[in-house]
């Protein structure tokens, strides 16, 4: 696997995907990165202001543009610990200006450069961020796989931003620029999309990035039937997007503490805003970590892992975060703490867990998912 980034004025950049024992031969940049760098080496306009990266999933333009010290804005706290690991690899200094998801953004930048984000929701947050900031001269360069270019997209820059139009195809990736309309006034930043949870009277709030953000996730919903009750400790909902099982266990087992975990700001987010308005006499008992998986927590320090694991990072299909999800929770686990799972039927967890705890129980089924349970040291 190549792990040597070109530069466009000549040398590399050694780029790792994170965490990097989990490599299953992912390349840590896209065309659409390079894309990108051979675009702004070209610009022959002095930006007297850093420029504000966006969305970079590894480090290839934070560190690429390491000497401009650029602002740089993520949702993630995996690409946060990447761009840590890849700049030390390097030989950088942390000279980048981090931001996460939910700051403001620096006024009048003179270059903006996005990776797309997965979802329309979260471009247009971004886009209406960018829009409450930018000056008259902000010059906006977007890159992705072509396949991820469509109309609806270039509509939100025209909405949010001004005149757009697009490169050509590179290697299967295209640009996008886009140029301030003077005549555009600042768009508010949408809010939080809520909805009813069905069979309480919760409403829960998702944040742009959240997933399953529009409706409850079939496979939370099925999760939801067999989360226990009455039961004290502490127990961790983890890679808990909105946190709609913790709330639920929160609100079930009145004696017990859960912490809500995952890798995104704004999944941490709409999980604060959910205990609040939801179980606002619960709040002391809530916690909320924005981290990887259980990086740092305690071990034999948790007595229940709530989980519904993800199978993707960023675009690419991959086991390792759940595997990872399993391997920590076994650590921070007391004896005779549980691992409780949901998981689509095809992704065949069993072996794993069994291997793992040495001990696995089907809980419940169904046609397109199934419930596991692993205890440590039985």
């Amino acid at each position: 696997m190549n792990h040597h980034f070109p530069l466009p004025q000549g040398g590399e950049l050694i780029l790792h995907r994170y965490p990097r024992s989990a490599q299953h031969g992912l390349q840590a940049w896209d065309a659409a990165d390079e894309y990108i760098m051979n675009e702004v080496a070209a610009q022959t306009q002095d930006r007297a202001t850093p420029p504000v990266i966006v969305n970079d999933g590894f480090g290839a333009l934070t560190l690429g543009l390491h000497h401009l010290r650029p602002y740089t804005v993520t949702d993630s706290r995996v690409a946060e610990l990447a761009l840590a690991a890849n700049a030390r690899d390097n030989g950088l200094e942390p000279d980048w200006q981090p931001l996460d998801s939910l700051s403001a953004w620096p006024d009048n930048p003179g270059l903006v450069l996005f990776k797309l984000p997965k979802t329309n929701a979260m471009l247009e947050y971004q886009l209406a961020a960018l829009s409450q900031v930018m000056g008259p001269d902000t010059l906006v360069i977007a890159g992705a796989k072509a396949r991820d270019v469509h109309g609806s997209t270039l509509q939100l820059f025209e909405r949010y931003i001004g005149p757009t139009h697009t490169s050509l195809a590179w290697k299967k990736a295209r640009l996008v620029f886009c140029t301030p309309d003077p005549a555009k006034t600042p768009s508010p930043l949408p809010p939080p999309l809520a909805w009813p949870l069905e069979g309480t009277d919760f409403t829960i709030y998702n944040h742009a990035n959240v997933f399953s953000r529009a409706s409850l996730d079939i496979g939370a919903r099925f999760m939801l039937e067999q989360l226990p009750a009455n039961r004290p400790g502490r127990m961790v909902d983890l890679g808990c997007g909105n946190g709609v099982l913790g709330l639920v266990a929160l609100a079930r087992n009145p004696q017990a503490q859960v912490t809500f975990v995952d890798e995104s700001h704004m999944a941490i987010a709409s999980c604060r805003l959910n205990v609040q308005h939801n179980l606002p006499d619960a709040e002391a008992r809530a916690h909320f970590m924005v981290n990887n998986c259980l990086d740092g927590m305690a071990p034999d320090s948790v007595d229940l892992v709530l989980c519904n694991p993800p199978f993707h990072q960023q675009q690419a299909i991959t086991d390792h975060i759940a595997w990872q999800m399993f391997v920590d929770a076994k650590r921070v686990l007391r004896r005779s703490g549980e691992l409780l799972l949901v998981a689509n039927r095809h992704l065949d967890y069993h072996q794993k867990l069994k291997r793992l705890f040495g001990n696995l129980r089907v809980v419940a089924s169904n046609r397109k998912f199934v419930i596991l349970r692993a205890i440590k040291n039985p």
